[in-house]
């Protein structure tokens, strides 16, 4: 038989394509030749293992589909993954994927190598571009291979992933300088971390951090983002305003009043905070304990205020330092022994943007600080 039509019979008899007294001539044939019966066979297995393999990924994305929902609905948290664990993750979730398809690399190799075998010897060109063919597959499935391999070796050497820090308290800052990873919050924070601090990004990731200034006169603190897994932001989309904000100015906050980045809006109501201090301005909106050194940002998208307390007596009232303040303390720094001098954002992004994309650019820029 002509190894073309041999193939070609092979595949219409697997899919009943064959008439009945085609069929039976066909299985006599297979109890006569045991070559052409074990090909038969070998079709059959791999059929099986691909129909598996695809079942398989139907499952895996049924279950993926679920959670996705249910995460957001609310009914489940997810898990967020540092970036030195992203790939042990990926190796956790795809692992039995991967070994099917490594399965079926080995069997498309085994029959490759059996129907080169049995024909090799043949004269017939008709059969040349199905081995090649055939070959072509081989290397594609062995490149697989090694890919798993790969990711085996990287999951046997791979950094174990930090533990994540449960913290006493919880406060907000927010970056000032993109190079140097210097965060802003309030100083009366830093009084409750005594032996470790660090910051969460709204996407759950913990970095260490440590304290490079601190004054409780003006309630302001710089930190220094010292983790090396963190990933360098591209510059502030706020500025800072060098000169006060004017009285009812519209303004928006973002904090952590809870375990989630939290929106707020107001305005400025008065010039001065408490009992006349010249150093903070008043706003009228809502803070709750966590908005601590939350950034108060007009609409022009510059940075006017940091959120430093709240009225005790009154609902809706808040002192927030002014922002010329942060000034103040960058040429004290700078001036100084600072190793690496604080540089800031000169040029808005946020201008002429509405609110939902003034949030969207800011917000990655805003962290939880933590600590113990």
């Amino acid at each position: 038989m002509d190894e073309l039509l041999l193939i070609e019979t092979v595949e219409r008899y697997l899919r009943n394509e064959l008439n009945d007294s085609e069929r039976a001539k066909f299985d006599e044939i297979r109890k006569n030749n045991p070559e052409i019966d074990q090909l038969v066979v070998e079709n059959i297995f791999f059929l099986n293992q691909m129909d598996s393999y695809g079942n398989n990924k139907k499952f895996k994305q049924s279950i993926n589909d679920t959670v996705s929902k249910l995460i957001a609905e609310g009914f489940i948290q997810q898990n967020n993954t540092s970036p030195s664990s992203k790939i042990v993750f990926m190796w956790q979730r795809y692992k039995k994927t991967i070994a099917v398809a490594a399965s079926i690399a080995a069997i498309v190799s085994i029959i490759s190598a059996s129907l080169i075998s049995s024909f090799s010897n043949s004269k017939s060109n008709n059969i040349t571009p199905l081995v090649e063919k055939l070959k072509e597959q081989d290397v594609k499935y062995k490149k697989l291979e090694n890919k798993i391999d790969k990711i085996n070796s990287t999951n046997a050497h791979r950094i174990p992933e930090k533990p994540r820090l449960e913290s006493k308290f919880r406060a907000t800052g927010f970056m000032i300088d993109v190079k140097n990873n210097y965060i802003i919050t309030n100083a009366h924070v830093l009084n409750e971390a005594t032996h470790q601090l660090i910051i969460e990004n709204n996407k759950g990731q913990q970095f260490s951090a440590e304290s490079v200034y601190s004054n409780i006169l003006n309630d302001i603190a710089i930190l220094k983002i010292t983790d090396p897994d963190f990933v360098k932001l591209s510059p502030t989309p706020y500025s800072i305003r060098k000169s006060n904000a004017n009285l009812g100015d519209a303004v928006f906050l973002l904090g952590y009043p809870k375990q989630e980045i939290v929106y707020s809006e107001g305005y400025i109501s008065a010039k001065n905070g408490y009992e006349m201090d010249s150093n903070f301005c008043q706003l009228s909106t809502l803070a709750n304990e966590g908005n601590s050194g939350s950034p108060v940002i007009n609409k022009n998208g510059e940075l006017v205020a940091i959120v430093s307390s709240k009225e005790a007596n009154s609902v809706g009232v808040v002192f927030a330092i002014k922002s010329s303040n942060i000034y103040t303390v960058i040429n004290e720094l700078n001036k100084g022994d600072l190793k690496n001098k604080i540089k800031l954002t000169t040029n808005p992004i946020l201008r002429k943007t509405d609110r939902v994309t003034q949030i969207k650019k800011v917000q990655d820029y805003v962290f939880m600080i933590k600590g113990n």
